[in-house]
């Protein structure tokens, strides 16, 4: 995953400086945020045992995990006794060229794509393209990205940045055989979509797919999708390529339950999603492979307060929630996984050296909206903390909070450096230079009074 994805290597405030200042995209993501979680709040208002089937998926999570290790050759045994073939990817690069082999020695060189976060994580559209592959997504939503040559803002409705009429223009301008009287409304734009994507379905030989979750007892892989298309793409081509963070595993069908009550709610605010699509091995007439992805992840796994990132099933609730990413879009994170998640996501698998993921586990306000609303969980804000005190800049950070310890902690230390601040006052620039221009960069510097309180005080107390 590159630290420049959407073309963005600033920090998170330079980045989302565009956003907050654009009315009418803050106007899209309140619209579409405060929707998906009224709905949510509804239908998770229904189940009186819902902080249970919360408790119970996390221990699920957790304790596959830290039993990663055997669930996976136990998932590949199961997998290749019915047929498929499993491959293992250590990295973006590896993925990309297992997933380039496979679909040239198909001879095709066309494949339609559903449900892959993570193919998006590896960037595999620009890896294929380098080869002669088209890829294209058939989610709705993906689609309207893929058009308009932009880039997803949200985990599950990647085009919330958009509304109806951008929409419209965008299936003008971009999609072939499209009536020049389509008007934005939504029926009339969902059949545009529909028979462009129909004409890829019956031609394409190659599907390229993720998996929410995959089952390690029986080597099951599971789709949940709203659309439809998720069907047509694992039934229809010849080959299926399903590319999969080696977290998605659950270790048996009993926890499965769990998570199909859990992630309609939490993602779509539905008791049960339209589509739930499951399949074992390879099946008659059709080839399968399934790509296991590293890329990062057991370095997280590593870390005892990090892992816990790991369990994110992608519901996407705590964008939703989130006062940051309502403000900010989800561009500014700079990664195919936005708001609080990616904040702490991120950091993680990219690791901490450009200044844009360094500054992601500071989009926050830690006000814990995030955590309340995870299905499973994850205590977001306590891994945001721990990611700031490991961040680039710490060390400096921590350098000026002990120089201000020891002078708040004196005293006439700190009247000596008020009456000094005092006299420099006018001195002081409006925008700190340097490494401390950061801070300006966000915030009005504070003007220095002419006297200190305490020197007011002492002066008042004596006339």
């Amino acid at each position: 995953m590159s630290a420049t994805f959407l073309g963005m290597p600033g920090s998170f405030p330079e980045n989302s400086r565009e956003a907050v200042q654009n009315s009418q995209l803050r106007f899209n993501l309140r619209k579409a945020t405060h929707t998906i979680r009224d709905k949510r709040a509804s239908v998770v208002g229904e189940l009186p045992d819902w902080q249970e089937l919360r408790a119970a998926g996390k221990a699920i999570k957790d304790h596959t995990l830290r039993n990663l290790d055997r669930y996976l050759i136990q998932l590949e045994a199961a997998v290749t006794e019915a047929g498929g073939t499993v491959h293992w990817a250590r990295d973006a690069a590896e993925a990309n060229r297992i997933v380039t082999d496979l679909v040239k020695a198909t001879g095709e060189t066309e494949v339609v794509k559903v449900k892959s976060m993570a193919t998006q994580e590896i960037e595999l559209n620009q890896a294929l393209a380098e080869h002669g592959i088209t890829a294209y997504e058939t989610d709705l939503a993906e689609l309207i990205v893929q058009l308009g040559d932009d880039f997803p803002s949200h985990i599950l409705v990647p085009a919330i940045h958009r509304n109806r009429s951008e929409i419209r223009e965008i299936f003008l301008d971009k999609m072939p055989h499209v009536s020049a009287d389509l008007t934005d409304d939504p029926p009339a734009l969902t059949e545009a979509a529909r028979l462009h994507l129909r004409e890829r379905f019956l031609r394409s030989k190659v599907a390229i797919s993720g998996a929410n979750f995959m089952v390690a007892e029986t080597g099951t892989l599971v789709v949940l999708e709203s659309e439809g298309n998720g069907r047509m793409c694992l039934t229809l081509p010849e080959t299926l390529i399903s590319v999969v963070g080696i977290e998605k595993l659950l270790p048996s069908w009993r926890d499965l339950e769990v998570f199909l009550q859990l992630l309609p709610r939490s993602s779509t605010g539905e008791r049960m999603n339209p589509y739930t699509s499951m399949w074992t091995g390879a099946v008659e007439g059709q080839e399968f492979h399934l790509v296991l992805l590293d890329n990062g992840r057991t370095d997280v796994l590593a870390d005892e307060v990090g892992r816990q990132a790991l369990r994110c099933i992608r519901c996407s609730a705590c964008l939703n929630v989130c006062p940051v990413y309502e403000r900010a879009g989800g561009h500014a994170y700079g990664s195919v996984y936005p708001g609080p998640i990616g904040a702490i996501l991120t950091p993680q698998l990219r690791g901490m050296s450009s200044e844009l993921d360094a500054s992601l586990p500071f989009a926050s306000s830690l006000c814990g909206a995030c955590y309340e609303a995870c299905p499973v969980a994850i205590d977001i804000p306590e891994v945001l903390v721990d990611l700031r005190a490991k961040a680039p800049h710490a060390a400096a950070e921590k350098a000026g909070m002990k120089v201000a310890g020891w002078i708040l902690n004196d005293h006439e230390r700190l009247a000596r450096a008020q009456r000094a601040a005092t006299r420099v006052r006018k001195l002081v620039p409006k925008r700190l230079p340097g490494p401390l221009s950061a801070w300006t960069d966000t915030r009005d510097l504070p003007e220095i009074p002419e006297e200190s309180f305490r020197d007011w005080w002492e002066r008042n107390e004596r006339a």
